[in-house]
């Protein structure tokens, strides 16, 4: 779309708030909007904090951040990528224009308010919270009874004044990521007020134009503090900064090791056969099977192990992970199913082997800031003018701070995890939902077909389980991760995400194999356009 087109786009966004709305979403990143294009029938009311739409692609993102999943595979079932076959993963730039293309072909601006942040919710129900999700048969919607539950404080830009407004049921989309950085936490006097330079959070970091962030780091001796996604593409584009006369090389400061992949090729076949089928799905445990079942997957252990081991020899070969003592003694499949993988951005290891990117282990006493830069717990210092701080977010937090008492205190449960039945609402918070907090190979994905099947529960397609037996469900579910994976407090599915897709589609009564035959089912991976609504 041309720019003035799309500004005219934008201009069209829904300025106030009718009366008539039953049903607010909180965010405009790739959840809210699916969740505006599901919940059409209902008239929506988008709160979006920012001036736009893409949520952490637009407003948490470095120069070189690139989509990890290929593009064919992170696109929505009824809106496809203009270049869908192009192999390359797309630049932030282009996700955020995809994103606004789905909302142009859908008409979903109306439901939109830009600069409209909730700081506050209060719930306006009275006792017997269980109770709320139960009542009426599929066919006759319980939920929606013309009476509002939730009251939505929302404060927009340039104004001090908070506005309230009532809804029948809110669809929190705000997101895991952005707004929030998690910061470690160091004994007195060990901290970053010790240290004589600069200190930055990555969420920082991605609010700086090109040229600044260039500028911030040329010359400097930098640190970066991590090594998941985040930190990699950050090393690389210090390494990429200090390239030339008077350059410093740029160190990370790594903790926890994981594995990293160069692309989606495993000795020349395709990653998906590996954990992406019916086939090689079987193999793994899904949370709340039964006793044959459980009794199949002790026995496939080794077969799954080998399946690990053959990724492994793959990345040992391929990469230089033991010359950098980055190799990690955890299987692959427990990255995997964590959704702790990280694709290798173009030229990582290369700024390596050119002693533009070095590694330092902290061990288990883990480090501290000192004068000149931080100090490890073996007694190493490590020079710095600049530390980046690439730690992560604590999302479940924004949703705590709008949350009211007692709800806030059960957005995490024991496991560290969100309590999400079907990934999407929380037994004990009534006519409340929550996208976008569940991972998988294609976040994008996961969050439309959740939105789909959250609108069949507005529309009384289907009648949910007892409170009890919800309970029961997501319990079963968190202890399947930890079986699963020792970094299971992320709720990832990526090995069951299609028993996941399968039990959503058979709620809503539609196709449960979306493949048209027996091959195609046991072989082919599943995506997006498997799930194109009937």
């Amino acid at each position: 779309m041309a720019a003035a087109s799309r500004q005219d786009a934008h201009r069209s966004t829904r300025q106030a708030v009718p009366a008539s709305s039953r049903v607010a979403i909180i965010g405009g990143g790739i959840s809210g909007l699916a969740a505006a294009k599901q919940l059409a029938a209902h008239d929506p009311v988008v709160f979006e904090a920012t001036a736009s739409v893409g949520g952490v692609w637009k407003h948490c993102v470095y120069r070189s951040t690139r989509l990890q999943t290929p593009r064919r595979d992170y696109e929505f079932s009824d809106y496809s990528w203009r270049n869908r076959d192009d192999p390359t993963f797309p630049t932030h730039a282009e996700i955020v224009e995809y994103l606004e293309g789905y909302a142009d072909a859908f008409g979903l601006w109306r439901y939109i308010v830009l600069s409209a942040r909730v700081v506050d919710i209060k719930f306006l129900g009275g006792g017997g919270l269980t109770e709320l999700w139960s009542g009426g048969a599929a066919g006759q919607p319980p939920l929606l009874r013309g009476k509002p539950l939730w009251e939505v404080g929302v404060a927009t830009a340039g104004s001090d004044t908070v506005q309230y407004y009532q809804f029948e049921f809110v669809v929190m989309c705000a997101g895991k990521y952005g707004d929030v950085p998690r910061m470690p936490a160091f004994p007195p006097g060990r901290g970053p007020e010790v240290f004589r330079g600069q200190v930055m959070h990555s969420l920082d970091y991605c609010k700086l134009g090109e040229e600044e962030t260039v500028e911030l780091m040329r010359g400097k001796k930098v640190v970066v503090v991590g090594y998941k996604k985040s930190a990699i593409d950050l090393a690389l584009e210090c390494a990429q900064a200090n390239q030339g006369e008077g350059g410093e090389a740029c160190t990370m400061l790594v903790r926890t090791l994981h594995w990293v992949v160069p692309s989606y090729s495993i000795w020349g076949l395709p990653f998906f056969l590996f954990y992406s089928t019916r086939l090689a799905q079987f193999l793994y445990e899904r949370p709340n099977q039964g006793l044959l079942r459980s009794m199949l997957c002790t026995l496939m252990a080794p077969l799954r192990a080998g399946v690990s081991k053959f990724i492994e020899s793959y990345l040992a070969w391929k990469l230089p992970l033991d010359k950098y003592g980055l190799r990690p003694d955890h299987p692959f499949v427990e990255d995997y199913a964590s959704c702790q993988m990280a694709i290798l951005p173009d030229g990582f290891f290369d700024m390596a082997d050119r002693d533009m990117i070095r590694f330092k282990r902290a061990g288990p006493g883990g480090w501290c800031f000192s004068r000149n830069g931080v100090l490890l717990d073996d007694g190493t210092e490590v020079e710095a003018d600049l530390v980046f701080l690439a730690t992560g977010f604590e999302g479940k937090d924004k949703v705590r701070a709008v949350l009211p008492e007692p709800f806030r205190g059960l957005v995490v449960d024991r496991s560290g995890m969100m309590p999400l039945y079907r990934g999407t609402i929380h037994p004990l918070i009534p006519n409340m939902a929550f996208v976008g907090y569940v991972e998988s190979v294609s976040n994008l994905h996961t969050s439309e077909l959740r939105c789909r099947w959250l609108a069949g529960l507005l529309g009384g397609r289907f009648a949910l389980p007892s409170v009890e037996d919800m309970v029961r469900h997501v319990d079963g579910e968190a202890e399947a991760m930890r079986r699963t994976t020792r970094f299971y407090k992320r709720h990832c599915i990526s090995t069951y995400s299609i028993h996941d897709s399968d039990a959503m589609c058979a709620d809503l009564g539609s196709r449960v194999l979306r493949k048209g035959n027996c091959l195609a089912e046991l072989f082919a991976p599943y995506n997006n356009k498997d799930y194109k609504e009937d």
